[in-house]
């Protein structure tokens, strides 16, 4: 005990000394580490990297700030990954026939001292912040290792106790193993941590193949070969979460999840669907726990914001969001609906799913089986005195028809609907059967939206120069491009991407005199364009450059993200 004081002394002297602690963390570190592992109470008690950084020079041993590049996933797989991941140690290299190992613990030595066992050589420590050892390991080897390591072993024991491999195992009681629990844990923990908002699991003749949609783009997990074994197993493990039967397996099934995790509650959609190599599972992350944005945070222009609040302030019409499935309709018009959010209004939703829950606004989920559809539950929403009313998508004509006559009867009416730009709205109502006339009298606003990645802030750096630059992107673009144009170098942050994050660009279009006398004319998209354009109208493209010079996007985002609008429109779309 006396030896254990001593150490706790001396490390809280040479953490104060290199100035790593001030005299009180140093006191407080001598009193925590009594009752916990001193590892642990240094990287609670002080910044890891400086104080692994004064402990590694003081007792004469080497210091890694980082680990990539230094070892080869071939080396690593010579060690037990259970050991590995439970003691956060990462084999570098061997000098010598001594194995050197990074660690975050200098002082406890449990798990050196079982690798030296299991890999019956001496071990030689490398001192190295533990969560840079973790992010290597798990880049190395994939999501849930130590987990596959486990089921690989209870496997060889199935064989050896009945001589043969169980591929009739029970589905049932497979996905129920506490190895197949784990690892879908994992990979929802991970997707949580990378900010995905969906996962999908996509079997191949010798692939199982994970990726998470992060920030809209599709990047592939890193797991290990081996669990195409467990295919079977881990979709059978989401069908019993999401209570779908785990017996079908040729017809597509939906069904919902509900986990809490990190603290978090998460819902998760979950979408089945047979495929030639088996079943296919899609999951759409939607966490309760995110904060809604407001209308400041969407990033609207000045200009657009003030004519969104004002007609927010509107008794009645139809304000209309349109874009394609995920541009961010639905956080849009959410973040509408809590701007007017008071007790003198009374909010109805009707939502097919409804995504997040809006405290105060009356939600409903639509139930097509049970013949609760949109126009359905419209109807019934109005009689149930609604102010405000919205309607999660307007999909055919009934809808349509109900909406319009919902607003000229006094009420405020959001909703989305699937056109590329925004005059395109007025006439898509018009093909689904709605008068001119009653769609000139109603639509109050059309709000065109798109998302675009956002410069990642921890790698942003001045793009290189292009030959020509910024004289060739001004003759390709126009007088749009600014002088200085960045990207991200791509980091750890970012996943090498370059972007973090996504923001909206719009085409707001409010219905003016003259836009309702030419929807009354049954006048095309195109000259409806023209029109709002000349009363002010930024579209699409315009709103993405606005973006580029602020230094937050990159032309190529802009130039992939309004690409249809370029195609349809030709130089018309460019200022």
């Amino acid at each position: 005990m006396a030896l254990v004081g001593t150490i706790m002394d001396d490390v809280a002297a040479i953490l104060k000394h290199a100035g790593v602690l001030d005299a009180a963390g140093a006191d407080k570190l001598r009193t925590a580490a009594r009752t916990a592992p001193l590892d642990e109470v240094i990287r609670q008690a002080a910044p890891e990297a400086a104080a692994l950084r004064a402990l590694a020079e003081h007792f004469g041993v080497p210091y890694l700030e980082a680990v990539d590049g230094a070892v080869a996933k071939p080396f690593l797989a010579q060690f037990p990954v259970r050991i590995l991941l439970k003691f956060h140690l990462l084999p570098l290299r061997e000098e010598g026939g001594v194995l050197v190992v990074a660690t975050g613990d200098l002082f406890d030595t449990a798990g050196l001292d079982e690798l030296r066992l299991a890999a019956a050589r001496e071990v030689r420590p490398v001192l190295c912040p533990r969560g840079e050892i973790d992010r290597c390991t798990k880049r190395l080897l994939g999501v849930g290792a130590d987990t596959l390591q486990s089921l690989a072993g209870e496997a060889e024991v199935n064989v050896i106790e009945n001589g043969h491999a169980d591929e009739d195992l029970d589905l049932t009681v497979a996905a129920q193993d506490a190895s197949i629990i784990r690892f879908v844990n994992q990979v929802l923990a991970e997707a949580l941590e990378l900010r995905a908002t969906d996962v999908h699991v996509e079997p191949f003749e010798n692939q199982l193949r994970v990726r998470y949609r992060i920030d809209g783009v599709l990047q592939e997990a890193n797991i290990p070969p081996e669990v195409r074994r467990y295919h079977a197993a881990i979709v059978s493990r989401l069908k019993i979460l999401s209570h779908l039967d785990i017996a079908e397996k040729r017809l597509p099934q939906d069904g919902r999840i509900r986990v809490k995790m990190a603290g978090r509650e998460i819902d998760l959609r979950v979408s089945v669907i047979p495929m030639i190599h088996g079943e296919a599972v899609v999951l759409r992350i939607l966490d309760r726990g995110d904060t809604l944005l407001g209308l400041e945070h969407l990033g609207m222009a000045p200009r657009d914001r003030a004519r969104f609040e004002r007609i927010l302030e509107l008794p009645h019409g139809i304000v209309l969001v349109t874009g394609p499935t995920g541009s961010g309709k639905t956080t849009t018009l959410y973040a509408a609906l809590s701007r007017i959010n008071t007790v003198q209004r009374k909010i109805i939703t009707i939502e097919d799913p409804v995504e997040y829950q809006l405290r105060g606004i009356n939600q409903i989920q639509v139930a097509t089986k049970a013949g609760l559809t949109f126009a359905t539950g419209l109807r019934s929403i109005l009689r149930h005195d609604p102010d405000v009313v919205l309607v999660g998508e307007i999909r055919d004509g009934e809808t349509a028809q109900i909406a319009v006559q919902a607003s000229l009867t006094g009420h405020l009416v959001f909703s989305t609907l699937h056109t590329n730009d925004a005059p395109s709205a007025s006439t898509r109502l018009i093909d689904m059967g709605v008068e001119p006339y009653l769609v000139a009298s109603s639509l109050e606003l059309v709000l065109a939206q798109r998302l675009v990645r956002l410069i990642c802030p921890e790698c942003k750096e001045v793009a290189p120069s292009v030959p020509g630059t910024p004289g060739a992107l001004q003759a390709q673009y126009g007088a749009v491009v600014p002088e200085v144009v960045y990207h991200g170098r791509g980091c750890r942050a970012c996943m090498g991407t370059g972007y973090r994050g996504r923001q909206g660009v719009f085409e707001m279009m409010p219905v003016t005199e003259d836009i309702r006398t030419l929807i009354l004319g049954r006048a095309a998209a195109g000259q409806m364009r023209r029109v709002a354009q000349q009363q002010g109208m930024k579209g699409l493209w315009e709103d993405g450059w606005r973006l580029v010079r602020e230094g937050r996007t990159t032309i190529e985002e802009v130039v992939n993200n309004t690409m249809d609008e370029q195609h349809a429109l030709g130089e018309e779309a460019r200022p």
